[in-house]
This record gives C-alpha cells, sequence and structure tokens, in this order.
C-alpha cells in the first residue's frame, strides 16, 4: 500500500508517521518512509531550491514544475520499486500538495495541474490519504512555541494558508474513498488510534475484494 499524510505546516504530519511507521513495524509490515519534495539525493537537491529564502521571486510555474520534477523522480526511483517489492511505502506529502499549495493556493488552473500530475506520477496514486486538519492560527501558535523559522513556501500569509486548507476539503469531496479528513488539534495518541483505525478498514477492504 502507498500511503501518504498532508496537512498545512506543523499539522503534526511528522509525528504521526512515526507513530503509525512503529505500529506497522510492530505488526510485521516491512514499511519505508520518504518525503516530499526529496526522498532521493536528486529530489533533495530540488527540495534545497524550493525551500530557500534566497529563491523568493521564484513564479509560481517554475515552483510547480520543481515540486513534480522531484516527485517524478521519487516514484521511479523509490516509490514503485519499493511497493512491488511488498513494502508499504510512506509518504510525507504527495502530488495532493500540489493541487492544494500550486494550484488551489497559486491559482494555477486545476485541468493544468492534474496534466501535470499525469506526467510526474503516471498512474502511482495514493491508496490512502489522511489529511490532518488544523487552522492558520494553529500553524502559528505550534512553529512560535517550537522556534521554527518558517522556509519560502511557509512565509506565504493566512489568506494563502485558507486558500490551500480549502483547496485539501476539495480534494476529499472528490475523493472521499482514499481521501481522509482528521481534526489534527484532537491529542496525538487520538489521532494515531484514528489513523489505524482507518488503516485496518482500508487494508480488511482490500482483503475482501481479493
Amino acid at each position: 500500500m502507498f500511503i501518504t499524510f498532508e496537512g498545512i505546516d506543523a499539522s503534526g504530519k511528522s509525528t504521526q508517521i512515526k507513530l503509525f511507521e512503529n505500529y506497522l513495524i510492530q505488526h510485521n509490515f516491512k514499511v519505508i518512509v520518504v518525503r516530499e519534495p526529496g526522498g532521493t539525493k536528486l529530489s533533495e537537491e530540488i527540495r534545497n531550491i524550493l525551500l530557500s529564502k534566497e529563491n523568493f521571486n521564484m513564479v509560481k510555474e517554475c515552483e510547480i514544475f520543481l515540486f513534480s520534477a522531484s516527485r517524478a523522480q521519487l516514484v521511479r526511483e523509490v516509490i514503485i520499486p519499493k511497493l512491488q517489492e511488498g513494502y508499504i511505502v510512506l509518504s510525507d506529502r504527495f502530488h495532493d500538495s500540489t493541487t492544494a499549495y500550486q494550484g488551489t493556493g497559486r491559482d494555477i488552473s486545476l485541468d493544468d495541474v492534474f496534466v501535470i500530475h499525469r506526467i510526474a506520477i503516471d498512474n502511482c496514486i495514493p491508496d490512502l490519504t489522511y489529511f490532518l486538519d488544523i487552522p492558520f492560527e494553529e500553524s502559528i501558535r505550534r512553529k512560535k512555541q517550537n522556534n521554527i523559522s518558517p522556509d519560502r513556501i511557509e512565509s506565504m500569509g493566512k489568506e494563502f494558508f485558507e486558500r490551500v486548507r480549502e483547496g485539501y476539503l476539495q480534494i476529499q469531496k472528490r475523493e472521499p474513498e482514499r481521501f481522509k479528513v482528521i481534526n489534527g488539534v484532537d491529542e496525538p495518541e487520538e489521532i494515531h488510534k484514528k489513523i489505524v483505525e482507518i488503516f485496518n478498514n482500508k487494508l480488511n477492504s482490500q482483503k475482501e475484494m481479493i
């Protein structure tokens, strides 16, 4: 299975991915964790370009192609081979981030975004996606609490991130079976229980289909 985690910054993705990774290992699944942008040598180099504040004048068209280039490399170098080897692949962000951030957030036509997705990932669509939903104000509070300095993307204002959140919620309306919205303000252990429950339901439904 290919499982992705989405959310605005400081939504708790890293915490939940680690908890879920430990759960899968304890239950004898083979698992690998990747991140976006990144996950390969080339993709990490692209990540540095994308997130650097020195590139604040990057235009949105350049941005979406760089994100997608990083993703294309990750899909073919890591994700597909590991899925073929029987691994569960967990990804911190994937194509839904581009739909929400560059599509809805940057106001790039979703028709164009979906064409770029088809080139970058082909048919490598996640089996399950968790969206940890938190308000923008909670994101700011958590970053201040942890003394996190924002990168280029994180430096965008409230209106941008509200559009991004709305973009994510629109994905859920289009793909409710794959895209699961979870209240990211809940206690971490409670969120983890929901993630495990959704995963097991998905796993059982796949077994029934077989």
